[in-house]
């Protein structure tokens, strides 16, 4: 089964057709979601100049307090991935739901992103976690993927329809997603998924799931994330496993910067590797996808490795920014 994910944005007021990369339409980039605690990330991601502490090893290897950390948060979320069972039936269009275990691996999944990134975690939402089960539900009975699923569709119905124009959504179960959705591959002009998930303004979510099809609520939110700008992979000790959690890596999907204020679309970028310039193609993606502005850096010759420093800049910009990002082993 080929895996297919998109992202959709909408309007202040009028929620507009969402679609795959290609799709080009804007919102006011901070009316998305966000709510829940204020439990922050090793060492944040969206300062004007930062830099951490130095040091390469991971959890594994006798790394630094940092590396412990983070590879304990990493490792401990991910100890259990299961989707959890659905309830519901294809036949008669019976949405059901998707139990407990599932909902909670996924929104585990979706914090434990935003923890590394400095932002604040989220919550799920009892009326937005149903209308995105009839989303699922609707995906998965029409074996397709739509923002603006056609009221001729199998199982079509107003609450899907609603969730479908306000959710990522993706041919897989909903704890499997939200990987998928921070690789996110086959949306290069956008990254909208990954940028939606670490949204300032996230939470909070909708999860719907069946067996074979999820939709992730992210718009319309009221979230309390306050980073100038935030980058995936973000700062500080990074575990070098993140870059190939899902079928698709970060390497070659591309690394980003995000932010809803500090325009990056003309800044000049260099990237270094324990303080040799290595190449990379520098892409601005397209406006209002989670944020407002947002670039993507994609390696040319080389991936990420555990024990390396890369030292991101970006200058001829109103805030320039820079961080250094150590890739750790937390196996």
């Amino acid at each position: 089964m080929r895996v297919r994910a998109w992202a959709c944005v909408g309007l202040v007021v009028v929620l507009v057709a969402c679609g795959s990369d290609d799709t080009n339409v804007e919102d006011d980039g901070g009316s998305t979601t966000g709510s829940g605690g204020t439990t922050s990330g090793p060492s944040g991601s969206g300062g004007a100049s930062t830099t951490s502490t130095s040091g390469s090893g991971g959890a594994g290897q006798g790394g630094d307090a940092e590396a412990v950390e983070v590879c304990a948060r990493w490792n401990a979320d991910r100890v259990d991935m299961s989707e959890g069972t659905w309830s519901g039936a294809l036949a008669g269009c019976m949405a059901g739901d998707t139990s407990m275990v599932g909902r909670d691996n996924a929104l585990k999944l979706i914090n434990l992103y935003r923890w590394l990134s400095d932002l604040p975690e989220v919550s799920h939402d009892a009326t937005r976690n149903a209308k995105a089960q009839e989303c699922a539900l609707m995906m998965h009975a029409n074996n397709d993927l739509d923002h603006e699923p056609p009221m001729g569709w199998t199982c079509w119905n107003a609450d899907g329809h609603e969730a479908a124009g306000k959710s990522n959504i993706a041919t897989t179960p909903g704890v499997q997603a939200v990987d998928l959705y921070m690789a996110d591959p086959g949306n290069a002009t956008t990254i909208g998924h990954r940028r939606w998930i670490l949204n300032n303004s996230l939470g909070p979510v909708g999860l719907g799931s069946t067996d074979g099809y999820s939709c992730m609520w992210v718009i319309g939110g009221n979230g309390n994330g306050n980073r100038e700008w935030t980058a995936f992979p973000s700062e500080g000790a990074w575990p070098i496993e993140a870059m190939t959690a899902s079928f698709a890596s970060v390497d070659d999907t591309g690394w980003t910067i995000q932010s809803q204020d500090i325009n990056l679309e003309g800044g000049t970028v260099t990237v270094t590797e324990d303080g040799v310039e290595v190449p990379v193609t520098v892409d601005v993606l397209l406006r209002n996808y989670g944020s407002r502005y947002a670039i993507k850096l994609t390696p040319q010759g080389w991936t990420s490795k555990a024990g390396s420093t890369y030292e991101v800049s970006v200058t001829d910009i109103d805030t320039p920014i820079s961080y250094q990002v150590r890739m750790v082993t937390c196996e």
